[in-house]
């Protein structure tokens, strides 16, 4: 997994983490949104002599960019880009460093996989060799000027791997610290319900009628009708409105009463009527989740510890970085 860290920026700062083919497919194809013209390009930041040009910025701001950012005008933009560019310019500052930093480390991709990773690349995106370059030539770029950059992703991913993410390790014991001070109910089972729900009448005398339409609503439910639009016709809830679809709920969301009748139901199972303190209640069971066995539930905390070690360990390495190096911004 390719991951580039975007600390501390706002959300339309992505954080890249995904195959390195699709965040190069997606960063060097990606349709042009910037449509002022560029006249004179300049440096935009200098890095142990290596420079930033503010065409390259702003390159990678547009393939950054959300859909909601896409569809705002042309001045909306640039006004965006404008507000954002110094964040990006620090983002594209430490993916340079990294670079450098492998390639002094002996680091580089060999031919055999940039070769493979250019062929996933066509084979994903049904792409002759034509129809890659004539992509490449739209965006302004050599076949030989998308393999660099390619590469450059590539050597990133194995960068990170070997200088931060192989070094991480999160111990059983840290795992069941987690666990233990956890409340347990999210991983539990849960259940996608619909629901058609008669208030409980003020009076007695009602009640009867009320268990009667109930039995009515069941025997037609029974014959093949269909539960959303008898919920729509006879619920008396707010969830009436949407075939009476109560979403996905925990045990400790319902009563016991519910608990009771879910408890011999399989999915698609229909229940009879059955009296809560609110009202008469007829069930469908759309859905039923099991629940997480222990196995899941330690690699689920173990994959968020690690994910949490990696980010502090990526901040310091950076930082480590920037303190021995010379950066010079001209933004």
């Amino acid at each position: 997994m390719l991951i580039i860290e975007r600390r501390g920026v706002h959300s339309m700062i992505k954080r890249f983490v995904g195959s390195c083919f699709v965040a190069v497919i997606v960063c060097f194809l990606a349709p042009r949104i910037l449509h002022s013209a560029i006249v004179l390009d300049r440096v935009v930041a200098v890095v142990n002599k290596e420079v930033i040009t503010w065409s390259e910025l702003y390159r990678n701001m547009e393939s950054e960019a959300s859909e909601q950012v896409r569809a705002l005008s042309a001045e909306e933009r640039n006004r965006v880009f404008k507000s954002y560019e110094a964040a990006f310019l620090e983002s594209l500052i430490d993916m340079r460093l990294q670079i450098q930093e492998a390639g002094r480390l002996g680091m580089q991709v060999r031919e055999e996989v940039l070769k493979e990773a250019i062929e996933n690349i066509k084979k994903k995106y049904q792409m002759t060799d034509a129809m890659l370059e004539d992509s490449l030539k739209r965006e302004g770029l050599t076949f030989e000027e998308y393999k660099k950059k390619l590469s450059d992703q590539i050597l990133l991913n194995q960068f990170v791997n070997q200088q931060i993410r192989s070094k991480i390790v999160v111990t059983d014991q840290q795992v069941k610290n987690v666990l233990k001070n956890r409340k347990e109910d999210s991983a539990g089972e849960e259940f996608r319900l619909r629901q058609i729900f008669l208030k409980k009448p003020s009076d007695d005398p009602k009640r009867k009628e009320t268990e009667a339409q109930a039995a009515m609503i069941s025997q037609r439910l029974r014959a093949g009708e269909d539960f959303a639009a008898m919920a729509r016709e006879y619920s008396e809830d707010a969830s009436a409105k949407i075939g009476g679809d109560l979403g996905y709920l925990k045990k400790s969301d319902m009563a016991a009463e519910f608990l009771n009748v879910l408890g011999g139901m399989k999915t698609g199972d229909v229940s009879g009527p059955f009296w809560t303190d609110q009202g008469i209640h007829i069930v469908k069971l759309e859905e039923r989740i099991s629940a997480k066995s222990s196995e899941e539930r330690e690699a689920a905390v173990r994959a968020q510890l690690e994910e949490e070690a990696f980010a502090e360990k990526y901040r310091s390495y950076i930082k480590s970085l920037r303190e021995r190096s010379r950066i010079e911004i001209r933004l």
